[in-house]
């Protein structure tokens, strides 16, 4: 998993088959021994003090040493830890691609993944009890991300892991974090549980049916066939226990608790108030209208609750609870973390989402990253401008629909840009005007 979960999963989901995919299938034959790779660009020495690679990974290996893992270990794996300046070029030139919620969820979500996701639980049933007790994450959860990560481990990557982790630590744009990772892995192999030639995963060095990361797997993978290795590429039982400790422990799941349910929202729903920053007792939005989609009314009670828009306030409407935060950890995109909770829940034996009444408008891509640097000249931080409407993105649009007194449900429309525009033109100087 990446990181605190970056969202560089979602644009690694997008090459998945929209058809079913195959069983899980063992990973790929042995990688052969290849010539050494070309070196590294001159830039990617700048943050190690000009060291080469090869010095770079000598220093890493002492660290790895010091944080206890064995010589023979170091030397088993030293003929993996080599550069690869492809890997590198990936990681600079990924890109989240701008998708409608609908459109992505209706691929990722799709009846064939919820009902081989209900598959899964009913073939791995003791496992899954087994998490649901010990760790209080129900199996739908843990099935909605192990089909979302890797279709079940059809699809784990095809990469030496080792290779792609020492690759972007030499290079300066995340050298801490791949370090650690590089170590994490080195410690991996070193208790036993994979050999270097079977860490094979994603080029940013995932790794197994639900792609952990070497550091959450050091820390969170557990031994569920007792067979003495915990084995996330191949064992089913390693991957169910493995996925719910760190749901649980690792991203703080509170048991018993729902995640993320469909809603019905009024006209006249006080809009800045529908974002995940604001939680409100499910009590409190019954009383200003929302309901079950089917006209129920929510629970009259306090459980906090943010009401979220994903593509505003004309598209679908869900009522996200604290247990959503898991999801945004794993991945802090938007449209996965609420692809991932949506079909959770449709595993679970939710109703599909009701379709919009009409089709939600969306800002083409260069109209898009136009609204985004206008709302930098405007003071905002918006993160990168890519055209991609990520959480401060869609904070900064809020705080302007507010300032223009439009509905502030977090949506760039058409009238923000216009509006926008205006303002940006009235700002410059008489003399520039002609």
């Amino acid at each position: 998993m990446l990181q605190t979960r970056f969202a560089i999963a979602a644009a690694t989901l997008l090459a998945f088959s929209a058809t079913a995919s195959a069983q899980f299938q063992p990973p790929p034959v042995k990688p052969q021994a290849a010539p050494r790779p070309a070196a590294p660009s001159p830039r990617a020495a700048s943050c190690h003090n000009g060291a080469s690679f090869d010095r770079f990974v000598a220093d890493v290996k002492s660290q790895a040493v010091a944080a206890g893992v064995s010589q023979h270990t170091i030397a088993e794996t030293s003929p993996y830890l080599v550069y690869d300046q492809g890997i590198v070029n990936r990681d600079r030139g990924q890109r989240v691609f701008g998708q409608l919620f609908t459109e992505f969820a209706g691929r990722m979500a799709a009846p064939y993944r919820m009902q081989n996701g209900q598959q899964h639980i009913k073939t791995h049933a003791a496992a899954f009890a087994r998490a649901e007790k010990e760790y209080g994450v129900p199996p739908a959860v843990i099935a909605a991300f192990w089909g979302l990560e890797s279709d079940f481990g059809a699809n784990m990557g095809n990469l030496p892991t080792l290779k792609s982790l020492v690759s972007l630590a030499y290079d300066c744009r995340r050298s801490e974090m791949f370090v650690n990772e590089t170590i994490a892995a080195l410690k991996v192999i070193d208790r036993g549980d994979l050999a270097p030639d079977e860490m094979i995963g994603s080029w940013a060095g995932e790794l197994g049916q639900t792609q952990f990361l070497p550091v959450h797997y050091v820390n969170y993978a557990v031994d569920y066939d007792g067979d003495g290795r915990r084995d996330l590429l191949r064992s089913e039982p390693d991957v169910i226990g493995s996925t719910a400790n760190y749901i649980a422990n690792g991203l703080k799941w509170r048991r018993g608790e729902p995640w993320l349910e469909e809603i019905k929202v009024p006209q006249n729903l006080p809009w800045d108030q529908t974002d995940l920053t604001v939680q409100q007792p499910r009590s409190k939005w019954a009383q200003l209208g929302v309901t079950y989609p089917d006209g129920r009314p929510l629970p009259n009670d306090n459980l906090a609750a943010s009401v979220l828009l994903p593509m505003g306030r004309t598209g679908p409407a869900f009522m996200a609870y604290p247990n959503f935060a898991a999801y945004t950890e794993w991945n802090n995109s938007l449209i996965y973390s609420t692809t991932a909770g949506y079909l959770a829940s449709r595993i679970a034996g939710a109703a599909p989402m009701r379709k919009p009444a009409q089709p939600v408008a969306q800002l083409p891509f260069n109209e898009l990253k136009e609204l985004q640097q206008l709302l930098v000249r405007a003071g905002f931080n918006v993160g990168k401008v890519d055209g991609v409407l990520g959480q401060q993105s869609r904070a900064a649009v809020k705080a302007m629909q507010v300032k223009y007194g439009l509905p502030a449900d977090s949506w760039p429309t058409a009238e923000l840009l216009a509006r926008m525009r205006g303002a940006t033109a009235q700002a410059q100087p008489a003399a520039t005007i002609r």
